[in-house]
């Protein structure tokens, strides 16, 4: 038989309490240290984020040369609402159709291709962009002429925006008109005060330096960085398809500095980012800085960093470069990210190692050639090709009209096409002169652009420039003259058809080089014949105009180089003038 057992109800009470103590601080103790390990997860997610964002860059955007691209500046829009000489022609540029141009998604998928590789600055759409801060973007910028810029930027601000760059060539808006082709100095400077009053920093100043155009301003700009929190950048003339470039007018950076230097004795050197494109400079006691973008005398190849993708989505590695990458294209044929990546790192390691093709090698001869040659000669013209007076100062740039029809077929034309009958202005019975019959051509858009320069010496010059010449507003009433004039060849010009003209623009650049006016001139029709003797009517009658304002002043004055530069229309198409 078993002994009774004796329980103590007690003591088993307080055990079990002991033990449910016991086991709730163990419980509060693996609690704490869990929220322990956790702090220690997040940090650490924190810090690899950190290292992430500032992590070397994916093997897509480095070059052959090492170098990182972490800069991309997408183009939203072909189109501005300026025309400034050394960007492009009067006429404008023909457009991309809309349908062509990168969507909005198309824009954003790219951005987020590129910063999920390293980038981390872009100028493109802000609103959507801001939310790529979080994910490793640093900067977000744009671009802009200013025109129509103040009303946006604190909308911009407040998405995002912390940089902004603006284009300003002149503080003069005379001069401003006739280096943008259009009106709106002052809306460009209330964009500036504007974008310094929200606190944008940097505030970058962009002026194109041209020789006889606005480079005695440089001066006026370093005093522009006295009371302004700006950044002054002045940019060496580059050649661009279009714009004219003349070694003439490039102003190498050295000579502008030691223009500055001679005003201020204190110009200090800032450092440079690696990837910089400008070379820094600040005068003590001054709020702004300024710098040089000397992509000609001194190219930043060896450190550049940046990207481009053009409105239609072809990416470029290379500013002077032709070869193009058309993104658009591969997005909308549903090419996954990681065949995008590997194309666009394809193009990145083929990117050369300084400035594309024959440019790389001209570039230095070229600057060399405006640091040595300045002040250059003036050329002749070429005036052969046409038969009409041309006034010149080289005596051997002299062709006049024959009123004989021999002679005038002779002179223009090879003798195997002696024959009057070949002479459309000849008719084939008399052997007189008539008017083309055109009753059986097609009616096609016609184009046709031509140019001349009147030089009107150092006196009239500055008046001219200050509006101060006691018959009026030159610029204005000369511009006027030529549009007139077009519209009257018919009735000027014995054998020209009288045309109902659809478009006349006279266009004046002054160039205080030679102290002359240039004087462009485009005119179009929807008709059965060509409209350059319109033009060249303009460009004659409004440096006519120009000569009889100014000769009280100067007698002395030239008008040469009256040529047509551009044709298009018709049965021979289109034509251009070759300067060589």
């Amino acid at each position: 038989m078993l002994p009774k057992a004796h329980v103590n109800f007690r003591s088993i009470g307080n055990l079990t309490s002991h033990t449910i103590e016991s086991a709730l601080l163990q419980v509060r103790r693996i609690s704490s240290g869990l929220q322990q390990i956790q702090k220690h997860r997040d940090k650490a997610k924190e810090r690899i984020a950190e290292i992430d964002r500032q992590r070397p860059f994916g093997n897509f955007l480095k070059d052959r040369f090492d170098r990182q691209h972490n800069y991309l500046r997408i183009s939203l829009t072909e189109k501005c609402n300026l025309r400034c000489t050394y960007c492009m022609p009067a006429e404008g540029v023909n457009l991309t159709p809309s349908h062509e141009l990168l969507s909005f998604e198309e824009i954003m998928r790219i951005a987020r291709l590129f910063v999920s590789q390293g980038l981390t600055g872009i100028m493109m759409i802000i609103g959507e962009l801001g939310k790529l801060k979080s994910q490793g973007l640093h900067t977000l910028a744009i671009t802009s002429n200013g025109i129509a810029l103040k009303r946006k930027l604190p909308r911009l601000v407040e998405n995002g925006l912390n940089a902004l760059n603006i284009s300003l060539d002149t503080l003069d808006p005379l001069k401003f008109e006739l280096i943008t082709r259009r009106k709106g100095f002052e809306r460009v400077m209330e964009s500036i005060e504007q974008a310094i009053s929200l606190g944008i920093k940097p505030v970058k100043v962009n002026c194109v330096v041209m020789r006889g155009m606005n480079d005695q301003e440089v001066l006026d700009f370093i005093d522009l960085t006295r009371t302004k929190s700006i950044d002054v950048r002045f940019i060496e003339y580059m050649p661009f398809d279009g714009n004219k470039w003349n070694k003439k007018k490039l102003v190498p950076y050295r000579e502008l500095l030691d223009k500055i230097h001679d005003k201020y004795n204190d110009v200090r050197k800032l450092q440079d980012d690696a990837s910089d494109t400008s070379k820094a400079y600040h005068i003590p006691g001054f709020l702004g800085q300024f710098g040089f973008i000397t992509s000609m005398s001194d190219h930043f190849c060896g450190t550049c960093n940046r990207l481009r993708i053009t409105a239609d989505g072809n990416l470029k590695v290379c500013l002077f470069g032709n070869a193009e990458i058309n993104l658009r294209d591969l997005m909308r044929k549903d090419t996954p990210d990681q065949q995008l990546l590997d194309i666009i790192g394809s193009a990145v390691k083929n990117k050369k190692k300084q400035h594309a093709a024959d440019f790389a090698r001209n570039i230095k001869t070229l600057v060399r050639s405006a640091e040595k040659s300045f002040p250059f000669t003036i050329t002749s013209s070429r005036a052969q090709t046409y038969n009409i007076p041309i006034i010149s100062n080289q005596s051997s740039t002299h062709t006049h009209a024959s009123y004989s029809t021999k002679s005038a077929v002779s002179d223009t034309f090879s003798s195997t096409d002696t024959n009057p009958s070949a002479f459309s202005h000849v008719d084939s019975s008399t052997g007189h002169a008539s008017m083309v019959n055109v009753s059986e051509k097609p009616s096609t858009t016609r184009t046709a652009i031509a140019r001349g320069k009147i030089r009107i010496g150092r006196e009239s010059f500055k008046l001219v420039l200050a509006n101060s010449l006691k018959k009026g507003d030159v610029l204005t009433v000369s511009r006027i003259a030529g549009i007139n004039a077009a519209k009257h060849t018919g009735h000027l010009i014995p054998l020209c058809h009288p045309l109902l003209l659809s478009h006349i623009s006279v266009d004046l650049r002054m160039e205080e080089r030679d102290y002359s006016i240039e004087i462009t001139a485009k005119v179009q029709c929807e008709g059965k014949t060509g409209v350059e003797m319109e033009a060249l009517t303009a460009v004659s009658v409004s440096a006519l105009t120009i000569f009889d304002m100014c000769k009280s002043v100067d007698k002395n004055m030239v008008i040469e180089n009256l040529r047509v530069i551009h044709k298009s229309g018709g049965k021979s198409g289109e034509w251009n003038f070759s300067e060589e």
